[in-house]
């Protein structure tokens, strides 16, 4: 009997823990093939699950506290391949122009993760991983050392939020924020309301304040219509106006009536 074939393994460091499980996510969609067996949060902590779980693949955040990404490849070298993960398109542009090594900025879109999906996959068929050259690691670390800029404005605010990460009973939930109809303050807590995979209505309490969340999302979508409620634009069925400069958001598919307070009644005075 034959022995079935070994499945790739990763390793994804970063020290933000949703943008791990976002990116881990994307593989298992992109690369169902791929077992992720190792998160990260430090380059520190990558180069001990490193040496523990021996990864084929290594995803690196490039800025990380302590031992940053670049250091890390240092130690990691030849052992693996190795993929940068980087908020800015400047150090992609500069340290990877020569298709060395393999790429990531953040926030990680699809096609470009298919892309790289495709050359880890050639990549892995060669006897070696290739070696980053001291050069390009140099650059890297030259970079961050100077506190490089982002190269766009865009990039110069934090990508927004993409997904939360909530407890429901016994699970661990991933909320895709878009999925997101509104969040409401609940003293110590906050309650996110969304539509589950069968398209229902589902909620659940975190423990992140909403005045902390509320910087985290889009606002071209997420709107405060009072001190203690968030709406997504794209959720609302329509808005009625009240007495005493108030009014009431009505969701599509949704039995909530949301209120809007004095305060933010102007985000609808085209009404």
């Amino acid at each position: 009997m034959s022995t079935p074939p070994r499945h790739p393994t990763a390793l994804i460091a970063d020290d933000e823990p949703l943008l791990r499980d976002e990116l881990e996510l994307m593989l298992a969609q992109s690369w169902p093939e791929l077992e992720v067996v190792a998160q990260a949060r430090n380059g520190r902590e990558a180069v001990e699950l490193f040496e523990q779980k021996r990864p084929d693949i290594c995803f690196l955040d490039v800025h990380m506290p302590g031992l940053s990404g670049v250091e890390a490849a240092r130690l990691i070298g030849r052992r693996a391949h190795l993929v940068f993960v980087t908020a800015f398109d400047q150090y992609a542009l500069k340290a990877f122009e020569h298709g060395v090594l393999d790429y990531l900025v953040k926030p990680v879109e699809p096609a470009r993760l298919a892309t790289t999906v495709q050359r880890l996959r050639e990549r892995l068929a060669d006897a070696q991983p290739a070696l980053a050259s001291e050069t390009l690691l140099q650059q890297l670390a030259a970079a961050l050392q100077r506190g490089a800029a982002p190269a766009s404005a865009a990039a110069a605010t934090a990508a927004p939020l993409r997904w939360i990460r909530a407890t429901v009973g016994s699970t661990l939930r991933l909320i895709a924020v878009d999925d997101i109809d509104f969040l409401r303050s609940d003293e110590k807590y906050t309650l996110v309301a969304w539509r589950g995979d069968d398209g229902k209505p589902a909620e659940a309490l975190l423990r992140t304040p909403l005045k902390e969340l509320l910087g985290q999302l889009d606002a071209t979508h997420f709107v405060q219509v009072h001190r203690s409620v968030v709406v997504n634009l794209r959720s609302i069925s329509h808005v009625n106006r009240g007495e005493n400069e108030t009014a009431d958001v009505h969701l599509k598919g949704r039995r909530e009536v949301l209120p809007v307070s004095r305060t933010f009644l102007h985000l609808f005075k085209q009404m």
